[in-house]
């Protein structure tokens, strides 16, 4: 499931690239940065978004080599540790992109991750743990997938690791040295000669800062960076003409991203934190083998997750992370992936309880209206006249406000709000009555509104029905079961609600109960009250009664929602 075979991704990708020659870059259109070389529009298939440029700085139209398919690379991780929510965030922001761009924009996304297998990190905590770096790397690889299927982040084509690219990367290296644009230094490193591409380099300058990278004393240039180092003991190493040693961290995603998509990449993504030096080395590296203008069209930068008050990003290095797996013990993926649809994806985000409990809010506002909506189409909830044609008219001009949000630059908090206004007026007219008034139903535009927020919120990543099953499969209950239970104790409480007459209550004007029934109410709220922990609400509605699943519900006893014996 999780890896495609590497030779059907490279032969799909050498199609595209064989159908849309790789440098279609055109003049037209360009956007000056403040420094490196201008960015230059592509030529290509318009499809019809804008999205933010980190290249550029300012929204483009997003323009596609070929029809009907984009080409993607993401940084994976560097698998020495657990993964956390910082992680997370990026993860599954641009899988809501990924999934935005195919099923509503109908463009084919064919995505390549690198898993970093070998690096420092995971020779240092080899050694502390006293295993092989390829067992580090194996156990945290398998965590790292594991957790990404939990928050239902559709794996990439294709993940290829840097131990099984080695040659690749030699090679490539080799080409960059006879391009002119790399050096061997009497230790054995290689260095990309930043000086040897002048202006070009410095797209991303200033992005977090602009520091040089520490290694040898020969170097040209405090800029310059290594694409090999040469092996010191008890590390792995591998061949290569300047003696054994391992990659660079740059030159592995260059590398690998060339074997897939070679000298044309549509869209290359990754965290803010990665843009200098990483991304800015990348261009360099891959501009410099394949001798061309404009490797990659567009990078999508995501924003820092932050501790709520903090001003530090969420990272390993300050210990201030929280284990996906660990947050996975109070909160679901569906929560964290509407925490994310709640702020754009290119904005820092600011983490705590009380924004995850925000976003537990608003699916359930949504799961509420989904399970009123089908009591009122099942004829299981009378309501006051429905405006029918007022809820068509938001629903047009909701699927349009949805879609012009998300093709502007995925504007994921537009569109959630206006999928939550659409919510709130359908709950306006799902206001019960306790006696049915004669008014003719209207369960056709209920219907519709159900279908489109399920279908929207599937495009996201978010499955509602899925969560609801999960919490009636894990508790043993089975819905048919819940229904008879349900429909007795509503048979049981229209009895208990039935009135004396007024001479039977001393009263010329005001019946009342029979005070025998008032322990069968009792006993129904009571049932109400014990199933609300289990995850199944039960509300009463005038006469009526409706049930649903609330996964959020389960835990502690809530607070009573009322009795019918107070008043």
């Amino acid at each position: 499931m999780w890896r495609q075979p590497v030779r059907w991704v490279i032969r799909r990708a050498e199609g595209i690239r064989g159908l849309s020659p790789p440098n279609t870059a055109r003049s037209h259109g360009s956007s000056c940065v403040g420094s490196g070389k201008p960015w230059v529009r592509p030529g290509g298939f318009d499809t019809g978004l804008k999205t933010f440029n980190s290249l550029s700085k300012q929204r483009e139209p997003l323009i596609v080599a070929r029809e009907g398919v984009a080409t993607w690379y993401s940084c994976g991780p560097t698998v020495y540790d657990h993964a956390h929510l910082g992680h997370a965030s990026s993860y599954v922001r641009f899988d809501i992109l990924q999934r935005v761009l195919s099923r509503l924009f109908g463009i084919t996304v064919i995505h390549a991750m690198v898993i970093t297998d070998i690096d420092d990190k995971i020779i240092r905590r080899s050694l502390e743990e006293k295993v092989s770096p390829a067992a580090i790397a194996a156990l945290y690889e398998e965590e790292f997938k594991r957790d990404m299927l939990a928050l239902k982040v559709i794996p990439p084509a294709v993940y290829l690791r840097v131990t099984e690219n080695v040659h690749h990367i030699v090679a490539f290296i080799e080409r960059i040295i006879t391009n002119g644009h790399a050096y061997v230094t009497n230790e054995g490193d290689v260095y990309f000669d930043i000086q040897s591409i002048g202006s070009r380099y410095g797209r991303f300058v200033g992005a977090v800062g602009s520091q040089g990278e520490p290694g040898s004393s020969n170097k040209r240039d405090p800029r310059d960076f290594a694409l090999w180092k040469p092996s010191k003991p008890q590390e792995p190493s591998w061949e290569s003409p300047w003696g054994r040693g391992r990659p660079g961290w740059h030159i592995e995603c260059s590398t690998i991203a060339s074997c897939v998509f070679g000298s044309q990449l549509d869209i290359h993504s990754g965290g803010i934190d990665l843009a200098f030096p990483h991304h800015e080395n990348e261009i360099a590296q891959s501009e410099a083998y394949h001798q061309c203008g404009q490797w990659a069209n567009y990078f999508l930068h995501s924003g820092h997750l932050h501790l709520k008050g903090s001003p530090e990003k969420m990272s390993k290095s300050l210990k201030n992370y929280i284990t996906i797996k660990d947050f996975l013990q109070s909160f679901s993926a569906n929560e964290f992936r509407m925490f994310c649809l709640l702020s754009k994806y290119r904005s820092a985000i600011d983490y705590s309880d009380s924004s995850m409990l925000e976003a537990r809010a608003a699916l359930g506002t949504i799961s509420t209206f989904f399970h009123d909506a089908q009591a009122y189409m099942k004829g299981q909830l009378q309501c006051s006249h429905v405006q029918e044609d007022f809820l068509w008219n938001r629903l047009a001009e909701t699927k349009s406000s949805v879609m012009d949000a998300l093709a502007d630059d995925f504007d994921t908090p537009r569109a959630t709000t206006a999928l939550l206004n659409l919510v709130r007026h359908g709950n306006c007219q799902l206001q019960p009555v306790s006696t049915a008034d004669g008014a003719a139903r209207r369960p056709a535009v209920f219907g519709a509104m159900v279908a489109y927020l399920r279908d929207i919120l599937d495009v996201c990543g978010i499955d509602l029905h899925t969560q609801e099953a999960d919490v009636l499969s894990s508790s043993g209950s089975l819905e048919a079961v819940v229904d008879q239970l349900t429909y007795f104790r509503n048979k049981v409480r229209a009895f208990a609600l039935a009135h004396q007459d007024a001479s039977a209550t001393g009263s010329p004007t005001k019946p009342g109960l029979h005070p025998e029934r008032i322990p069968l109410l009792k006993a129904c709220d009571a049932l109400r009250d014990d199933l609300a922990p289990l995850g199944v609400v039960i509300k009463d509605r005038g006469a009526s009664s409706t049930w649903e699943i609330n996964a959020s519900r389960r835990g502690p006893r809530p607070q009573h929602e009322g009795s019918e014996t107070s008043s």
